[in-house]
């Protein structure tokens, strides 16, 4: 492996996890509002990675590790826990727990877009020519505001990726726990008990789902780029 791939494969490694805590703590977060205390018993209420990682290792550590390494791109998965006997008596307070994970992605992929714009107006960075997933802002100058580039541009597009990818409505996602918003108290009761009761056959809808994402975020991404640069005719 050349240091360049080391290096940036620590800086997706830092934004990977950053992203995950994000969606997990603001998972356990609502949920905590919403009168369900499992997640901040198990310390999920946290933007410390260490009780997600606890939780979730193979996900949040190897996996993500060994797909860079082989294929240089890096997926991974966390979780935090909840009551189902809470989430069945209290559906639609469920369903916005659902939501608040995409919800935190989405923030963060804000923010990185806000602290880009800082970075232009400071002369730290110019608007690309061309744009890519890891390649969102152009450093002006080697050194440091390449490194800052490089990490803003993956916040950027990894949070976007996570926020879209968890808002398709298929079991285990998050899309799917949310549908309780949208429906009556029942229906949304029977959504919930539908998922837990798929087990580990939701893993084929989460295949399924990853097999039509790619086509789906590619104009989620450009629409997402033309908002950052108005004009600039990415979105088009």
């Amino acid at each position: 492996m050349n240091p360049e791939f080391l290096v940036a494969g620590v800086v997706w490694y830092v934004v990977f996890l950053l992203s995950t805590t994000c969606h997990e703590a603001a998972h356990a977060w609502a949920a905590k509002l919403g009168g369900d205390l499992t997640a901040f018993h198990g310390g999920q209420v946290s933007l410390d990675p260490i009780p997600h990682i606890r939780r979730e290792p193979f996900g949040m550590v190897i996996f993500p590790l060994i797909t860079y390494a082989t294929g240089g791109w890096m997926m991974g998965w966390a979780s935090a826990p909840f009551d189902p006997h809470w989430s069945e008596r209290y559906p639609r307070r469920a369903a916005w727990m659902s939501l608040a994970g995409p919800g935190a992605n989405f923030s963060l992929s804000i923010l990185a877009g806000i602290l880009i714009h800082v970075g232009i107006w400071m002369g730290m960075f110019r608007s690309p020519e061309s744009v890519g997933f890891m390649h969102v802002v152009e450093p002006a100058a080697a050194g440091l505001a390449s490194g800052a580039a490089t990490f803003l541009s993956l916040m950027f597009s990894l949070n976007l990726l996570l926020g879209t990818f968890n808002l398709i409505p298929v079991p285990p996602l998050d899309g799917y726990g949310a549908l309780g918003l949208f429906v009556s108290e029942d229906v949304a009761r029977r959504i919930q008990h539908f998922g837990r009761s798929l087990g580990v056959f939701s893993m084929i809808g989460l295949l399924l789902a990853w097999q039509v994402f790619g086509p789906m975020f590619q104009p989620v991404f450009f629409f997402a780029m033309g908002a950052l640069y108005p004009g600039s005719g990415f979105g088009s």
